[in-house]
């Protein structure tokens, strides 16, 4: 751990709310990059993802949680634990809720977590889906809620962040650098590689497939030798044999638009060209299987 100048202000906080309140599309637009897959479907992200942002006299870590939901299974139950484990001793917590879309549950979530001791803002995202007259009684009932600062905002559309990182910064306290300048997250290349992959599973297939996919990278192959392509080679699990026929697609169409869209990605993250292998394997009830749960990262 490199030892802080005088002065160098350093801190953790972690971003909850509801599934599809667009805690990732934040994190992302903070960072500046691309490290939290985002999709329309609620419970994208499984994983608890950190994001390091680091400025000439400051460093931020953003924990990225996945929605806060009753579980149904071993993998929802992995979920909820992520939000609980990214709340040890954080320095702040942005509470979110989408402005477009607020429900009961998100008063719930946000009178649950206001008690906690960690400085708090109530952060209203998609007010560029909004209107005036439709947002200002949504505040007024939101400033019913304690916490230290309530910030509207648009994370797609980058509006509102310059005040929120101002309100981050007196927030973060004296310390060090915990992680090097050009370090962004924790996540493994590899599952990064497996989050893309799923991500364009969720954007392509119907409502009832995506939550019981998962994707296994298998192999990693000639990364770093600027002469070939980076080959890799990875299964998506599926829960049924009707769900692995969709996702295949009439002649492999589906899956041959899910590679093409993932490989992309993934060509920006590793800077080589992609040769991208899928294979669809049916693993029933896998999100309450111990076993495959820990061959998928989910442990």
């Amino acid at each position: 751990m490199e030892q802080s100048n005088k002065g160098f202000r350093s801190g953790f906080v972690a971003i909850l709310g509801r599934p599809n309140v667009g805690k990732s599309t934040l994190m992302n637009a903070l960072i500046g990059e691309k490290i939290a897959i985002v999709s329309p479907r609620a419970q994208t992200t499984r994983f608890r993802i950190m994001g390091v942002l680091t400025q000439p006299q400051m460093q931020i870590v953003f924990l990225d949680t996945p929605g806060i939901h009753t579980p149904r299974n071993k993998l929802g139950e992995f979920m909820l634990s992520a939000v609980q484990s990214a709340l040890e001793d954080v320095d702040a917590l942005l509470l979110m809720l989408d402005a477009s879309d607020a429900r009961e549950k998100d008063f719930e979530i946000l009178r649950q977590y206001a008690a906690l001791p960690a400085k708090k803002a109530i952060v209203v995202n998609k007010i560029d889906l909004v209107d005036g007259p439709q947002l200002a009684p949504l505040l007024q009932k939101l400033s019913e809620i304690k916490a230290d600062a309530y910030i509207p905002l648009s994370a797609r559309k980058g509006k509102g962040l310059d005040e929120l990182m101002k309100l981050l910064g007196g927030w973060i306290p004296e310390g060090p650098k915990y992680f090097p300048d050009d370090m962004i997250t924790d996540q493994p290349e590899r599952v990064i590689v497996a989050e893309m992959v799923r991500e364009k599973a969720l954007r392509n297939l119907r409502e009832e497939i995506p939550h019981g996919i998962g994707v296994e990278i298998l192999a990693i192959e000639n990364q770093g030798d600027e002469r070939r392509a980076v080959t890799i080679h990875a299964n998506l699990y599926c829960e049924r044999e009707s769900h692995k026929r969709i996702l295949i697609g009439k002649q492999a169409d589906m899956l041959k638009r899910i590679g093409e869209q993932a490989r992309g990605d993934i060509e920006r993250l590793l800077g080589q060209k992609v040769n991208l292998q899928l294979w669809v394997k049916v693993r029933p009830d896998w999100r309450n299987s111990p076993l495959d749960l820990k061959t998928l990262g989910y442990e």
